[in-house]
Order: structure tokens, then sequence, then C-alpha cells
């Protein structure tokens, strides 16, 4: 019979996984401040006016990383956008040409709990109109053994859209497309769509794509998504976003007020996430 190892030298493996997960995150905090930051001292903004759509994922919830934004943060944000003589529309009317040259839209991510219970308050106190992309296997419930109790459920998803949040889809386990085959892609779009819709009782016909940079989606999920009824899909930066997507700005928790004002210049049009 084999020797058996002891339960801390066994663990070594995943103690350094988990490590070397930490640090990388660490690493990817760091670049993404800096980078951000930099640009927005170095580069000059565009002189025309153009409407963005902004993509958040959570306020108030640290656990997000890069991903999470003060509440103070972002109320300022939305207020300075207000200020500077921004109008915020639904993100399907800067897609369909029918919205102001000077708009933003607000869009969210994954279906993380604070931006209902966070964000959703502060976006109606103003007036601001907003969607929601979901990830459905989350709202099932699907990630409690990762993440605890952060993501809404499907009453709380129901109950934004009640108010008038649109609900888009964000995949049924937020995969990396380019990784996955035919099946795969049909599941994850086909799937997702059908739970929002049975849930809600609603058409939905956007698309968030998961961590939505060019690298990140291939012809056949374009394919697979026009063919399942989706007549938007979202991705990440303008200049490099793949053909046929459609841009939004990722907003950040190193956003500060002259970060944000670069981001709604477009300074960031040929930016994307490291990760």
């Amino acid at each position: 019979m084999p020797m058996q190892l002891s339960a801390s030298y066994a663990d070594i493996p995943r103690r350094v996984v988990r490590k070397v997960r930490s640090q990388r995150r660490h690493v990817a905090a760091a670049r993404m401040c800096c980078e951000r930051n930099l640009m927005a001292i170095s580069r000059r903004s565009p002189r025309v006016a153009q409407s963005r759509i902004l993509a958040y994922h959570a306020v108030g919830t640290p656990y997000m990383g890069n991903n999470d934004l003060a509440p103070r943060r972002f109320r300022r944000q939305l207020e300075s956008a207000l200020e500077a003589g921004y109008e915020f529309v639904p993100a399907s009317e800067i897609v369909d040409g029918r919205a102001p040259a000077n708009s933003l839209a607000i869009t969210f991510d994954d279906g993380i709990r604070s931006a209902a219970t966070t964000a959703a308050p502060v976006l109606a106190e103003l007036g601001i109109p907003w969607t929601l992309f979901v990830v459905s296997g989350w709202a099932d419930g699907d990630a409690r053994a990762w993440a605890g109790d952060i993501m809404m459920e499907w009453s709380e998803i129901e109950r934004l859209a009640s108010q008038g949040v649109r609900i888009g889809s964000h995949s049924v386990t937020h995969p990396n497309f380019s990784t996955l085959d035919a099946g795969q892609t049909a599941f994850e779009l086909e799937e997702s769509r059908r739970a929002i819709e049975s849930r809600l009782g609603m058409d939905v016909e956007e698309f968030a794509i998961p961590f939505g940079q060019s690298r990140d989606w291939n012809e056949q999920a374009a394919k697979t998504a026009a063919d399942v009824g989706y007549t938007h899909v979202y991705s990440q930066a303008e200049d490099s976003r793949f053909p046929g997507t459609i841009a939004r700005t990722f907003i950040t928790r190193w956003d500060n007020d002259r970060v944000f004002r670069s981001a709604l210049s477009g300074v960031f049009a040929g930016w994307e996430e490291w990760y």
C-alpha cells in the first residue's frame, strides 16, 4: 500500500495555485490602475462628441476587485456626466441611431446583487435607464460555491424588469466563447435566452459577450447568436472589437474623475482589460 501524504503536504499544489492566482490578480490590478491613469494624462481626447455605452459590474462588492466601484464614486460619475450635458438613454437607442449625439447608456454585467441593491436606487433617483445582462446559471444559484450570496436570484431580476430595467443575456456559465465547440456555443446562447424569456415573459434580443474582448468571440459564435435571435451583441473596445459587435466602454474601480472624463471622451477606445 503506498504511503499516504499528510493533509498539509498533499494540499501544497492547491495552495500554490491559489497563491499564483492571487498574485496574478494583484498584478492585473496594478497594471490596470497604471494604464488607465497614464492614458488619461498622456492622450488627447477626440474633438467630436460621441455617444458611448458604459459597462459596469458591481457597486460596493469588493470581492469583484477591478470591476467593483465604491458607491460614492458611482454616484459621482453619473452626476458629473449629467452636469457635463450628457443624456442617458437605453443602450439599444444608441445602437439603433435614435439617440442624441451626446448620449450615454448604462449597462451592468453578470447579475451581481449590488447592481440591484446599491446601483439601481441611484439610477432610479437620477432617472437613468439601464440594461442588465444576466448569467442565467448564476441566477439559478450555480455560483454560490465560489461567490456566496453576491449574485441576484431570479426574483430580484424579475423585480428590476418590472421597474423598467432592460434584461439581456450574458450566457449560462460565463465561458470564454473562443474555447467552445459548436454544441457548447449553441447551448450557452440558446439556453440563457430561453431561461430569461421563460422567467420574465419577455423577448431577449441583446447579448453581452463574457469578458468582451476581441479574442473572446469568433465567427461560429457570431453566426449562432444571429441564428438564435440576438440582434445586438455587445463587446468591449471600439477600435479592436470583433467585427459586427457593439462597442462598450468598461468602467473600473480605478476610474477617478479624470479617468472617467477620459473614458467618456474616447481615450480608451483601443483599450482592453488584461486578465
